[in-house]
């Protein structure tokens, strides 16, 4: 299945009609016309989620696509089943119909980690935390037991062209769209160039199987484990790839004693013997992460008009802001960025 990197994510369907295709499905499967149906919160892409609950309290989750779909080629499908093979813990898929659109999903509950973490004691949140890390090394160290050279997974990589491209959407719909910033051409060559020589080092770094979002909003509390929830757009791609995702949530600000003991826990479990070399990349995919998650929050809140990424801003401006000075090959993009990101300081 090609990646279509082109543009944005598209716009999911229409809640009118998001509800009448639920109906259908819930007429299909049998199920009492008192069934409820309640649209939840989404993701940054083209999909709705509503909860369906019968009379008898047995919820399930409807994925609702924009268009038909074909499940043997739908990663919300096919990456599942490669992960329950490594084993991580996902949703069950528990239906599809093709022609509504429709994939029928376990219901986790509403208990992302984000939310959890509100009201947890710091021994309770570092036991999370290292639990998420361990499910970092199973993608990883499973990987090669699972690879197959036709799952898509195996067939995408944080490559250049995939990291270049992130970075010029940060420069279009954060810097152009959300900053409105009208840079000079000499100014867009120049980052064009510190963004590829970025690209290019993270490309270079051995792979490994990255879930590629795997932050507090995509980890759920149910039956007392952690869960992985928006998986379809696993890849390979840098060992601290996922840990950035984790531990520079932009979500959830966690303090440096907690990153350090995490980040020693990976070490340990993976046997990576060079500390320090593992802290560069760490730093170093910071940056890229950082900046990427900037071009989606932009995108969304200008282009979607979808708000519920505005207070993350702050916090990605502050990582990509401390990761660019703790940095040594990244004072041009350094002295080229700052003063853009400045104003929203």
């Amino acid at each position: 299945m090609p990646e279509t990197t082109s543009a944005g994510p598209g716009a999911p369907p229409a809640w009118v009609d998001v509800e009448a295709r639920a109906r259908t499905w819930i007429a299909r499967a049998g199920l009492p016309a008192a069934t409820t149906v309640t649209r939840l919160a989404g993701d940054a892409s083209d999909r709705c989620f509503v909860r369906i609950a019968p009379p008898d309290g047995t919820t399930r989750i409807l994925v609702v696509h924009a268009e038909p779909i074909r499940p043997a080629e739908l990663p919300l499908v096919t990456v599942a089943a490669l992960l329950r093979e490594v084993p991580v813990p996902v949703p069950d898929t528990l239906g599809v119909d093709a022609e509504l659109g429709i994939v029928v999903l376990e219901d986790l509950g509403d208990a992302t980690l984000e939310a959890a973490l509100a009201a947890a004691s710091s021994d309770r949140r570092d036991a999370w935390y290292r639990e998420a890390v361990d499910l970092v090394v199973a993608l990883q160290q499973g990987g090669p037991r699972i690879r197959r050279p036709d799952a898509l997974p195996f067939r995408l990589a944080f490559d250049i062209e995939k990291l270049t491209w992130e970075l010029q959407f940060f420069r279009e719909h954060y810097l152009d769209g959300y900053r409105r910033l009208a840079l000079a051409p000499a100014l867009r060559d120049a980052l064009a160039g510190e963004f590829r020589t970025l690209a290019e080092q993270m490309a270079a770094e051995p792979r490994v199987l990255c879930h590629r979002d795997f932050h507090s909003r995509n980890l759920m509390l149910h039956a007392d484990r952690l869960y992985v929830i928006d998986f379809q757009d696993a890849r390979m791609g840098p060992d601290t790839y996922d840990l950035v995702s984790l531990l520079r949530d932009a979500y959830v600000e966690l303090d440096g004693a907690v990153i350090d003991r995490c980040l020693d826990h990976y070490r340990q479990s993976m046997g990576v013997t060079d500390g320090a070399a593992l802290r560069r990349r760490f730093i170093r995919t910071t940056v890229q992460r950082s900046l990427k998650a900037l071009g989606t929050f932009g995108y969304q809140i200008t282009v979607r008009h979808n708000d519920r990424y505005a207070g993350a801003v702050r916090r990605a401006l502050h990582y990509a802001r401390g990761a660019l000075e703790l940095d040594p090959d990244r004072q041009r993009l350094r002295d080229l960025l700052v003063p853009l990101l400045d104003g929203d300081a």
